[in-house]
């Protein structure tokens, strides 16, 4: 197999990038690993220890892996500066590194802005948290929460076309949770957007992604297809106390676990192997913050699964998972209804 752009003689080992699969980036050029590493799990989902963390950067990477995301809002920027510190001695060439603008902090009065001054204030601030010149994808995150579709049209959009011709970054792209909205504001800028990102719409429980596809293909976009884990829902210790699912939803999940555990596999590495194996996207992102989910990952992308693990992901799917479900309309209506308690007690 063809070695992309970003291989270095120096730096990655060859035999293992080798036995990786790269993909066309939609319209971009650009060829990336099938799987690539989220920056989530390096500021607000979970912790992690940061020696052990930065060494599972530079094995993913070493190993192939090749495009890393990360945001302002994971942490207030520490999984950016995180990043800055990783890579700080590997080869700019190494990597392609996706940023967000938007969406910032948990404080729902301050979480989301998508206006232009602070589209690029947050463009300026990212860089230097990565202590790098230039993203090579800046998205605009979580657009479903914006008050209306406008401001992001007319405001935080062109101020990213104004960064990509200023070099501070290649590409724009667009992140959020519901498919629907995600369709509506790439056709309402048609060609404006290189990339789409959306995340827990292909697992286990949830597999609506695949009525979007084609259109998103269609559109020539690059496709990042996030969290196959259901933001760690799909994992043997479960979702954190944060999680958006409904009840429903996390008691299927509980009891998947539960089967796994009697059985002595790691829900996480089912979850994964399916969520892989979707035709279409362009990558799969996925938390990694240790080795050994870095590794179990990459094992599950080139091995699959063994004969028993084989068996619980059909049992799984014949009496669980038996019908696509997912928690839309969730998060929105709670921010919306903080909002409404803010405007209130001002």
């Amino acid at each position: 197999m063809d070695l992309p752009d970003t291989f270095c003689e120096d730096f990655h080992d060859k035999a293992l990038c080798s036995e990786m699969e790269y993909r066309s980036f939609g319209k971009t050029g650009l060829k990336v690993s099938k799987l690539s590493i989220g920056g989530g799990v390096f500021g607000c989902y979970g912790s992690y220890d940061e020696n052990d963390a930065i060494e599972t950067i530079h094995e993913a990477l070493k190993s192939g892996i090749n495009y890393i995301d990360t945001a302002p809002y994971y942490g207030n920027r520490e999984s950016e500066k995180f990043y800055g510190k990783a890579l700080k001695n590997v080869p700019r060439k190494a990597y392609y590194i996706a940023t967000k603008v938007g969406r910032y902090e948990p404080d729902y009065k301050k979480m989301f802005d998508f206006s232009a001054k602070r589209t690029r204030e947050s463009v300026e601030l990212s860089l230097k948290c990565l202590n790098l010149d230039y993203v090579d994808v800046i998205q605009i995150h979580d657009i479903e929460f914006a008050e209306n579709l406008d401001i992001i049209l007319n405001e935080c959009l062109p101020e990213l076309e104004k960064v990509v011709k200023e070099g501070k970054a290649r590409f724009v792209g667009v992140t959020g949770y519901p498919l629907k909205t995600l369709k509506e504001i790439i056709l309402a800028a048609p060609g404006k957007f290189d990339m789409v990102l959306s995340y827990s719409r292909y697992t286990l429980f949830d597999d609506s992604f695949k009525e979007y596809l084609q259109f998103f293909i269609d559109q020539k976009l690059g496709i990042v297809c996030a969290s196959g884990h259901g933001l760690g829902l799909l994992t043997n210790s479960g979702p954190q106390d944060w999680h958006p699912a409904s009840e429903d939803i996390k008691e299927k999940c509980r009891k998947a676990a539960g089967l796994c555990k009697d059985s002595n596999v790691e829900l996480g590495k089912l979850a994964a192997y399916y969520f892989t194996n979707l035709e279409g996207p362009s990558t799969f992102l996925s938390g990694m913050q240790s080795k050994e989910l870095l590794r179990m990952n990459l094992k599950s992308l080139k091995n699959g699964l063994d004969k028993k693990e084989k068996e619980i992901l059909r049992q799984l799917q014949e009496t669980i998972f038996t019908k696509s479900v997912n928690w839309e309309g969730n998060e929105v209506d709670r921010y919306w209804n903080e909002m409404k308690k803010v405007k209130k007690s001002n």
